[in-house]
């Protein structure tokens, strides 16, 4: 990182941080937290901008800066990010969430009203933030979570323990093991296509839970697989999948079987999700 003057106020250390390249909200968080106040404080930054940098403050920002310039995601140098409500602590043993996926809790959500105490299932939870969000938002609920990472799992029992929310984690891959009579399932899966050029702009993320082979669907064709048997009658397979993946899980659910199948859009209007029932022949 190039060397600078150690700035003496407030203001100057986060045009500093922007001068370097830094994103101006990262910057904003970023000098937030090496002032020991929390991120959604922003506005004191405003309030505060000519107060006098304490002194050990810079030399905190700097280290942090020269993490973030190396391609580090904000969430981990911070120790937490946001996610449907709920302040999730996160590291590099699990991926970062993403606001993306709060369309997944949104629509499992939906498919979760008018049932009294359902269950529900997050495959490959992470750092919790499916089966954390779905149990905040539905206390009647059973929500079970599984990861194939004893180091995810780690973290999101840490979540929950926190946020105290009975989610009730297991150690598996995907649904090796699980119970049955869902009323949903929901999953973000690795879906990065092995050799997508996307992927170096990640490296700071477990690769395990980003790539699923080829095409980056390896994951989501073995979910679909085998969900059915783990779900109720009229149970519901929700799925995230990448920016233009759509039309393949549409394919793949209602091959196996799934009726009703759709998909639902992001913020950025990307049809970020797909899923479908199933219904027990009779």
């Amino acid at each position: 990182m190039t060397a600078i003057a150690t700035p003496s106020t407030v203001t100057q250390a986060l045009g500093a941080a922007v001068a370097l390249g830094i994103d101006r909200l990262d910057a904003q968080l970023l000098l937030l937290h090496a002032l020991g106040r929390a991120p959604h404080d922003r506005a004191w930054l405003l309030a505060h901008d000519t107060d006098v940098l304490p002194e050990a403050a810079w030399p905190a920002l700097s280290a942090q800066l020269s993490r973030r310039l190396a391609g580090e995601p904000v969430a981990y140098l911070l120790g937490e990010k946001e996610f449907h409500g709920l302040s999730l602590q996160v590291d590099a043993r699990v991926l970062v969430p993403r606001p993306d996926t709060e369309t997944l809790v949104e629509w499992a959500l939906q498919c979760l009203e008018g049932h009294a105490a359902p269950h529900a299932l997050d495959l490959g939870t992470g750092s919790g933030a499916i089966a954390l969000a779905l149990q905040h938002a539905r206390p009647d609920a059973q929500v079970d979570a599984v990861d194939a990472s004893a180091d995810a799992l780690a973290v999101a029992e840490a979540n929950a323990r926190r946020l105290g929310l009975p989610v009730r984690f297991a150690h598996a891959h995907w649904l090796d093991g699980a119970a049955d009579g869902y009323t949903v399932i929901a999953s973000n899966p690795p879906y990065i296509a092995a050799n997508d050029p996307h992927l170096p702009a990640l490296r700071h993320e477990p690769s395990s839970a980003l790539v699923a082979g080829a095409d980056g669907l390896d994951d989501i064709r073995q979910i679909v697989r085998t969900a059915p048997d783990h779900l109720a009658p009229g149970g519901w397979l929700l799925l995230e999948h990448g920016h233009d993946q759509a039309v393949t899980v549409r394919q793949l659910l209602a091959e196996r079987g799934f009726t009703e199948v759709q998909s639902r859009e992001d913020l950025a209007g990307i049809q970020r999700c797909s899923g479908g029932i199933w219904r027990t022949v009779k």
